[in-house]
């Protein structure tokens, strides 16, 4: 009945949303929700932190800003650096860094995120605009991330 429930919500909630940025939340939560009802959670409230913290140098649109901030849409860092991501969004980051063959050396600060905020975020970006790592992010993983 849970799963019933689960995927009517969602599709009421697909039909609901009609711009660009919505259509790609519909769909990266569809590759998730329907399988996992907690990750579809997380990746609600992620939506949500993302927007208020993230969205401001990487866009709503996970584009980044070209030489300043990266790209989290489509980028290689979060596929092939998940330590490393969950370290950048839990503590921040300071440094060069290589996205996508460009190096980028901008300051992210920590924003002060709990560690289900920071799982919340991860599983949000993970899935979004195409993204697609295969595992969500866990509590107990991004507890055991040290700075």
């Amino acid at each position: 009945m849970k799963k019933l429930l689960s995927i009517f919500i969602v599709l009421i909630l697909a039909g609901c949303k009609s711009d660009k940025k919505n259509d790609q939340e519909n769909s990266a939560t569809e590759k998730t929700a329907l399988h996992n009802p907690e990750v579809q959670e997380s990746f609600s409230r992620g939506a949500k932190i993302y927007n208020n913290f993230c969205a401001t140098c990487h866009l709503s649109n996970g584009e980044g800003i070209e030489n300043a901030f990266p790209p989290i849409a489509g980028s290689d860092w979060l596929t092939d650096k998940r330590t490393e991501t969950i370290r950048a969004v839990k503590h921040g980051l300071k440094g060069p860094i290589e996205v996508n063959g460009i190096e980028y050396n901008s300051l992210m600060p920590a924003m002060g995120l709990s560690d289900q905020e920071v799982t919340d975020v991860l599983n949000y970006i993970f899935y979004a605009w195409d993204n697609n790592v295969e595992d969500p992010a866990t509590l107990e993983e991004v507890k055991s991330v040290k700075e």
